[in-house]
């Protein structure tokens, strides 16, 4: 097996990849050394290694402006060379037989006048970028200039040849999209966006002929997108990918495993209530196997492919089939492992014996795993990064929500804490709103409070995925009031606790937690301090400013809306009292600094006691070492003193 590895560059102010292999039965070994790094690994046929990387090509003697280009690792041994490169770089990359196809940027016109255009725009100092459509920002990086493109190629001897455009007419169409390639290297399956008026859009499948680029839609549907993960089956014949509803201000969100035929475009759900997080074939294309949130974990389930339906049912139920999304005579998923793990990166072995996974959970830092197909025993594979100690216990809290919902969480216990030492306690809301706290979190590290004696409650309130589709409906345009419900139930039953101090405790979130955060700090003063990241403030003006209006405007509705002043947490200003630590990175397009600047000036006029912990070079999440270092050393230092009782001292990342 290969892994990307993150590591602390030696200058340890930035992060650096590098592969590495993983043997079924030795140590791990570094594959790649460079200071640009590498990631997007994948086999050839051959067994050499494809890979792309902005690392230099020593062959050439001016390389010009570095962008990802793609190199081979050979199987045999030896330095990695490059084989193919594009003006715009080059992004994801999959290949079979001889065939490679990979993602390149390029500039409207004629892909071969690519290098030129760039050129003239450099020389000519012009960063402006013209937009007819919509998005324009995503995440953290503007879109354009230039456009997506997939390219197909044959692997050479020394390089990648026969280099040809497939979709010169793609325009907007492979924003931040995923593909994937048949097995034989005729097909290519990918992503396809296709613009509505007032700036909606949905995303279809298409298949694209690789030696003709004749292109043909395969799932279209105009209450649905389709969307990754995508996998294709090992005899050629199917795709498994995500199908999403499309919402609006009654219709919540709901995901589930879509398998279509790839001849006919003829599909169905499978595992209802199973949020696809990723999706592989067994090899002998019988089952699929998916990784979905359930419960507060991440397992891995086997769905099997049952096609016995009567010839009644094909043609009399087959329009409510479709508008269901369902086939209850479908074999049922069978849960494989059952442990209190997350996994992600499935990848049968070919003899159909074994499931290799990262395995993790919130207490469990990411490492290799190989999962026995038949029984489910796990066990760990040496991983290249050994995992930390976590500095305390996790137990499990629930709690049953005033309309009669259960509500359960995570609870990360400091060492020592006891009935005759009990802890202080921070309540750590999660984003999304459709997520899970069930993985081991880099950024969202909940066992550096712990570190610290903090218990730390990281709760699955609604919305939470992993609780069947009734939870989400519960919170779907409800967020503040439903999830606080929620919150305020299991928060009480964590207090109850002997080995807890019910009276130092305190709030946190980030991005829909830091909505959360902002909506406790109005409608509740039962907590002492409040840290809120990235967080929406006055959602009128955040529906409008993100780098996905479209989205949000289907659950609140247009601007203005009655949602959005029931909603908003701005208009509780005049309830807050207490005390706020406010953090945001400058260069977040998806909670806008537009929020935390009008937060922090209301807290400022409104006199309430507040911190503004600001990043200029960070987007929503807060990255680079040091800036890492100073997050945490505020944070902390805000809790310190507002639950602690603490004298402030101003960290020193920050003085």
């Amino acid at each position: 097996m290969i892994s990307t590895v993150q590591s602390l560059n030696p200058d340890g102010k930035s992060f650096g990849t590098a592969l590495w292999a993983i043997p079924l039965d030795g140590e791990p070994y570094r594959l790649t050394r460079s200071a640009k790094g590498e990631s997007a690994a994948v086999f050839t046929d051959a067994g050499d290694v494809l890979f792309t990387s902005a690392r230099p090509d020593p062959t050439v003697k001016d390389a010009g402006e570095e962008v990802p280009a793609l190199w081979l690792l050979p199987r045999a041994g030896g330095e990695a060379r490059q084989v193919a490169t594009r003006p715009g770089g080059i992004a994801g990359v999959r290949t079979a037989g001889d065939v490679v196809v990979f993602v390149s940027d390029v500039l409207d016109g004629e892909e071969s006048a690519d290098e030129e255009k760039r050129k003239a725009r450099k020389e000519a100092g012009i960063s402006a970028i013209l937009h007819e459509g919509y998005p324009v920002r995503y995440w953290d990086h503007d879109l354009g200039p230039g456009r997506p493109r997939l390219f197909a190629a044959r692997l050479g001897a020394d390089r990648l040849e026969d280099v040809r455009d497939l979709t010169p007419d793609a325009g907007d169409a492979l924003r931040e999209g995923g593909f994937e390639l048949t097995p034989d290297g005729t097909t290519v399956i990918t992503t396809w966006r296709v613009g509505l008026p007032r700036g909606e859009s949905r995303t279809e499948l298409v298949a694209i002929d690789v030696a003709s680029g004749e292109r043909r839609v395969l799932l279209s549907d105009e209450a649905y997108d389709f969307t990754g993960p995508l996998a294709v089956s090992p005899d050629g014949t199917r795709l498994a990918c995500s199908r999403d509803r499309l919402t609006g201000l009654d219709v919540s969100a709901r995901s589930e495993l879509w398998i279509a035929d790839l001849a006919t475009g003829e599909g169905r759900a499978y595992a209802p209530d199973l949020w696809p997080s990723d999706v592989d074939w067994a090899p002998d294309s019988s089952a699929v196997y998916i990784a979905a949130d359930h419960q507060g974990r991440r397992p891995v389930f086997r769905v099997p492919l049952d096609e016995r339906r009567s010839s009644r049912r094909e043609s009399e139920g087959r329009a409510n089939e479709e508008r269901s999304g369902r086939d209850h005579e479908s074999a049922e998923p069978a849960r494989i492992t059952q442990d209190d793990a997350s996994y992600l990166g499935l990848n049968p072995s070919p003899d159909g014996r074994w499931i290799y996974a990262l395995r993790s959970a919130v207490n469990l830092a990411p490492a290799p795993a190989r999962i026995d197909a038949a029984t489910g025993e796990v066990a760990d594979l040496l991983s290249p990064a050994p995992r930390p100690e976590v500095p305390g216990t996790l137990t499990e809290v629930t709690a049953t929500a005033d309309d009669g919902t259960a509500v359960r969480g995570w609870l990360a216990l400091p060492e020592g804490a006891s009935a005759a030492s009990p802890a202080p306690f921070v309540l750590f809301i999660h984003g999304g709103p459709l997520g899970s706290w069930n993985d081991w979190q880099w950024r969202w590290q909940s066992w550096i409070l712990a570190q610290h004696g903090y218990a730390v409650l990281m709760p699955d309130p609604c919305m939470s995925t992993g609780y069947g589709q009734g939870m989400i409906d519960r919170g779907w345009g409800d967020w503040g009031p439903r999830t606080q419900a929620d919150l305020d139930a299991i928060v009480d039953a964590a207090l109850a606790r002997d080995d807890i101090d019910s009276e130092r405790i305190a709030a946190m979130g980030g991005s829909f937690g830091g909505y959360m955060a902002n909506w406790l700090a109005g409608h509740t003063d039962r907590y002492r301090a409040i840290v809120t990241h990235a967080s929406l403030w006055n959602l009128d003006q955040f529906a409008g400013t993100t780098d996905a209006a479209m989205y949000w405007q289907r659950e609140f509705g247009l601007p203005g809306g009655e949602r959005y002043s029931l909603l908003s947490p701005h208009n509780a200003l005049d309830q807050i009292t207490t005390p706020m630590l406010v953090i945001h990175g400058d260069k977040d397009y998806r909670v806008p600094i537009g929020e935390a600047l009008r937060l922090w000036w209301d807290l400022r006029r409104t006199e309430v006691d507040a911190k503004f912990l600001y990043f200029p070079d960070e987007n929503h999440w807060i990255l680079k070492p040091g800036n890492i270092v100073a997050w945490y050393e505020t944070v902390l230092a805000f809790l310190g003193q507002h639950v602690l009782g603490q004298e402030w001292k101003r960290p020193d990342s920050v003085a």
